[in-house]
């Protein structure tokens, strides 16, 4: 996936610097062309000389070097992906700020080609505020992230905040060149996650939906090229590089965000697992414990997945899930029509495996013409094969 690739490597200053000649010599291996940028604080870990004797080009590290070519805009041009690795948070804040005072800095202002970092720094830094808004910046305007790793530090801390593995990052960039775009021009409209139902200002109702099914999915469908829309309960997940998140609470809020949006959207994939009952009265005060017992009064929610069934409008294509604990197939077959959907993507949360807040799933993916059952695999690998039958939808009207 590499060989010929012109990557721009980055390297600022931090003791994960000596990492970066390892992750040359594998570039260099699968045959891309590397072309390194040092910061000044780089060069006080590792002598510009070894990454050019590594990687066969000159290293570049002075904004002001003499030459015709303007370098910052060159490099931009040759390149087709700009790595930096270690990122540190002063890189970071740079990069999230628009901040342009050397060759690094300006570089990336100018890389039209796609970006990723791999943060390096102690955990404190990692985790205070300021870094953390500043990689959700980044992460919004579509810049790949990865790590930081859990491990030992310089410092001696044992947590998060080290760089990941060169070997790991060669695979992140392999799997960044080998994405398809056959999603390039849709709209995706995914939901995910639980909602939450107040009893009163310190009670609610939810479930065990961690979000991980609906945001594999629109990480999935970012990486294809599509414009996606997240609607999301309250999770504890990052939202995927290129994803717009729209932050809900309730069903009822779910229910109208969504409706808001999906007359848009090309392709509505419902995922996230609202409340099918609400409070039929939520209390302005905490409920105080007065008796022996509690008498809780609940309606109905809206059913969104049929509601959006009922305005879907020619072309589009309506994904809905069935999470069971008997009756698979039936449960499934059953919603496939009352939804008017066009896909259920059934699984049975009482395997192992396939339950809530697994990395893992076990699908069963029904259409009105197909039923196809899956292994055990990851939530991303199931998510490409939700959109690969979405295409196929699509594909056949």
């Amino acid at each position: 996936m590499l060989r010929d690739k012109h990557i721009v490597l980055g390297v600022s200053g931090g003791i994960a610097a000596y990492k970066a000649c390892d992750l040359v010599s594998r570039l260099k291996k699968q045959g891309a062309q590397v072309r390194v940028v040092m910061t000044k604080n780089a060069c006080e870990f590792v002598a510009p000389l070894s990454f050019e004797t590594l990687s066969g080009e000159r290293a570049y590290t002075d904004q002001f070097d003499r030459k015709f070519e303007i370098e910052h805009v060159a490099l931009a041009k040759w390149a087709d992906c700009m790595l930096v690795a270690p990122a540190t948070a002063n890189v970071i804040a740079k990069f999230a700020c628009g901040i342009a005072d050397d060759l690094l800095s300006t570089t990336y202002l100018a890389m039209t080609a796609p970006v990723m970092l791999a943060p390096a720094m102690n955990t404190a830094m990692w985790k205070n505020a300021a870094t953390q808004a500043n990689a959700a910046v980044l992460k919004a305007r579509g810049v790949r992230f990865v790590g930081p790793a859990r491990g030992h530090l310089a410092c001696g801390d044992e947590d998060i905040g080290r760089m990941s593995e060169p070997s790991e990052i060669v695979t992140a960039l392999e799997a960044l060149f080998s994405k398809k775009q056959d999603l390039a021009g849709r709209s995706i409209l995914v939901t995910a996650g639980p909602t939450v139902e107040r009893i009163d200002p310190v009670r609610y109702i939810t479930n065990r939906s961690t979000g991980k099914m609906g945001y594999a999915i629109a990480e999935a469908a970012a990486a294809r090229g599509a414009s996606v829309t997240l609607v999301s309960g309250p999770t504890a997940l990052d939202c995927p590089a290129g994803v717009a998140r729209v932050a809900i609470e309730s069903s009822g809020e779910l229910c109208k965000e969504v409706t808001d949006r999906a007359a848009e959207a090309d392709a509505v994939i419902q995922a996230a697992a609202p409340a099918d009952f609400t409070p039929e009265v939520t209390a302005k005060q905490k409920i105080k414990k007065t008796g022996d017992e509690m008498v809780l009064k609940l309606v109905p929610t809206t059913d969104i997945a049929a509601r959006l069934g009922e305005s879907k409008r020619p072309g589009q294509v309506l994904v809905a899930f069935a999470a069971e604990t008997n009756d698979l197939i039936e449960n499934a077959r059953g919603k496939l029509d009352r939804k008017n959907a066009d896909l259920i993507v059934a699984n049975d949360v009482t395997k192992a495996g396939a339950g809530f807040g697994t990395d893992t799933n076990i699908v069963t993916l029904i259409t009105r013409d197909d039923m196809t059952e899956y292994p055990i695999m990851t939530k991303r690998e199931a998510a490409d094969l939700i959109l690969d039958t979405v295409l196929s939808l699509w594909g056949a009207r």
